[in-house]
């Protein structure tokens, strides 16, 4: 079973895309908009860690943190635009783990919660290392077989030259189907080395990787604007 993660924030849009990268990473995610509704969840729903603003409406994120504390030790990480010391010291006071000022990295959220959560479990972090083809030899998706052993890919039974680093992302693509990767993690694991923004490298590795598919767009490799790419899971119907 997955991780649930509890999103309390008024900003809409920070809730969206922290929700986004925390369920490809395999959590559980439920969201409010206020510090009201925060605690009403806590009181009704099962959470394994928080991440809570601190201007809220009706209650502000202090007042969830020491509330929860009166009979929770789930982990929570505050998020805020306020970066001051004693804003910081205030809230790791009241009993918050974890402190990230606005603006942040959502990868950087996804691994303080990972991290977290792997102190307060002391187990594996996520349902998506639970249900992953991280550790199969085969793997399948849709028409498409790689088997790593063999270093093959097929699709329907037909076989698929693949260069090194085309080799590389489909892996990881196939290991998580239906993830959003950046084109930083793209570049990354199929080059091995840092990525530099400017380099259109990714961009033509997935134009010949769609290609070599026969992919229209929208059978496999899904760009998600302004994020990323991601396998899909299922053929999209027309």
């Amino acid at each position: 079973m997955a991780y649930r993660v509890l999103i309390a924030d008024d900003e809409q849009d920070i809730r969206r895309v922290l929700a986004l990268y925390l369920e490809n990473a395999g959590y559980e995610v439920v969201e409010a908009q206020d510090g009201a509704r925060a605690l009403q969840i806590m009181q009704t729903t099962p959470v394994d860690a928080c991440l809570l603003d601190i201007m809220m409406p009706r209650l502000d994120g202090y007042e969830v943190i020491k509330r929860i504390r009166q009979s929770s030790d789930v982990p929570i990480i505050v998020i805020s635009a306020k970066g001051q010391d004693p804003q910081k010291i205030l809230g790791l006071n009241l009993g918050a783990d974890d402190y990230m000022v606005k603006p942040f990295n959502p990868l950087e959220a996804v691994a303080r919660v990972n991290s977290v959560i792997r102190r307060a479990r002391g187990a594996v972090v996520t349902g998506e290392e639970q249900r992953t083809n991280v550790h199969k030899n085969v793997l399948r998706c849709q028409d498409l077989v790689l088997d790593r052993e063999a270093c093959t890919l097929t699709r329907n039974g037909d076989p698929i030259e693949l260069s090194g680093t085309e080799w590389r992302v489909m892996c990881m693509l196939m290991e998580h189907p239906g993830r959003v990767f950046t084109k930083q993690q793209v570049y990354e694991c199929g080059w091995g080395e840092d990525y530099v923004a400017a380099d259109n490298s990714v961009m033509v590795c997935m134009s010949k990787l769609r290609a070599k598919l026969g992919d229209d767009g929208r059978t496999y490799i899904r760009t998600i604007r302004g994020l990323g790419y991601r396998l899909q899971k299922e053929a999209q119907t027309q």
